[in-house]
């Protein structure tokens, strides 16, 4: 963490281009809770933003076009930018235009060129993937038109600390924000911050809108001074507050494996739902591998048939849950809860239960 703008931030163990080159294994559309969150955005945007045939939307790591489809749909022209290969001629099958390259200065540079400046710069659950900040941001700068609006939506660190979510921290996330840090961020490179909203996503995110910041037409709204304060309340701008999550994170450690051990000596059986990034931070380190889980499963066909890393528990297609009945079944992408609880019902046939890890582990 940097002490002077408190930065959360890992080293770059791995470079982008291993976490997203030809073969990315997350497609966003295989969340039905997710393309409805996407859906609900563009309305929203068209409709605050006054987008049209003459207005220019793009979005930073538009993956498969689950959300730039929607705008296409509306006749309001989308431009994808996404470095994955594989997911990127996913969304032009959906009839999204995307480039395939990673963004940053350059690129930005390359479209201002073309005469591809954009009303609407969007980009949802990126900001954490960039290992260099200021080339990525700089590059909104350069890449938004005079009068545009940025909007980005991430994790928020507040809500990671405070509902204990320590698994959403893992090497394909550089960094962690506070609303305080991508202010300041943002700042740097001639962006200003003019309004915030709070969102229920991944546990608890933010969507930040920026516009440059010698754009006097947007005011700041009341909700920026808000969480500012609020923020500073939490003790974010401090090192304390981070030192007292630390040993929240340990004790989560003790609970599940207070929770799960007692279950298996009993006879049960336990079997885990998902293959999210966040569940292999969970299940690594907290000890829990193939003699407690016997697999996971898992809506994407990218991922069935694998090993999870580090644990090497088998992923399957969830249709195994009705096939094998078990006891139990993990939850490890717990944002999804609702919507995973609703799916797999049908395990309450034989008793099954479901375990959620976080915030506290429980039976639920």
């Amino acid at each position: 963490m940097c002490e002077k703008c408190f930065l959360v931030q890992l080293e770059a163990f791995e470079p982008p281009q291993t976490h997203f080159g030809e073969d990315y294994a997350y497609f966003s559309s295989y969340s039905d809770t997710w393309l409805e969150h996407a859906r609900r955005y563009v309305s929203m945007a068209i409709e605050r933003f006054a987008l049209g045939a003459a207005s220019q939307v793009i979005e930073i790591a538009s993956n498969d076009g689950y959300l730039l489809q929607y705008f296409v749909q509306a006749k309001v022209p989308a431009l994808g930018i996404e470095p994955s290969q594989n997911v990127a001629a996913a969304a032009r099958a959906k009839g999204v235009e995307t480039q395939c390259e990673f963004f940053g200065r350059d690129a930005a540079r390359r479209l201002a060129a073309a005469g591809r400046r954009a009303d609407l710069l969007l980009g949802n659950n990126v900001l954490a993937h960039v290992p260099d900040l200021d080339d990525f941001v700089g590059g909104l700068q350069i890449a938004l038109k005079p009068g545009g609006t940025v909007t980005m939506e991430f994790p928020h660190l507040l809500c990671l600390m405070r509902e204990n979510q320590f698994d959403t921290i893992y090497h394909e996330h550089f960094s962690y924000f506070s609303f305080l840090t991508a202010k300041a961020v943002f700042a740097a490179n001639g962006l200003r911050l003019y309004d915030v909203e709070r969102l229920a996503t991944h546990g608890g995110s933010l969507r930040i809108y920026a516009c440059h910041s010698g754009d006097s037409s947007k005011k700041n709204s009341a909700a920026v001074d808000a969480l500012v304060a609020e923020e500073r309340k939490a003790g974010l701008d401090s090192i304390a507050a981070y030192r007292r999550f630390a040993e929240q994170v340990k004790e989560t450690r003790r609970r599940l494996r207070e929770l799960l051990l007692p279950l298996k000596a009993a006879g049960k059986t336990i079997a885990g739902y998902g293959a999210p990034a966040k569940g292999n931070t969970l299940l690594n380190y907290c000890g829990v591998g193939t003699d407690i889980v016997d697999y996971t499963v898992d809506r994407s066909p990218q991922k069935q048939g694998r090993l999870l890393p580090g644990t090497r528990i088998p992923v399957h297609a969830p249709s195994h849950i009705f096939e094998t009945k078990p006891d139990y079944v993990l939850i490890l992408p717990w944002n999804l809860k609702e919507e995973i609880m609703q799916q797999m019902g049908g395990i309450a046939a034989w008793g099954g239960r479901f375990i959620v890890p976080i915030p506290v582990p429980a039976i639920v």
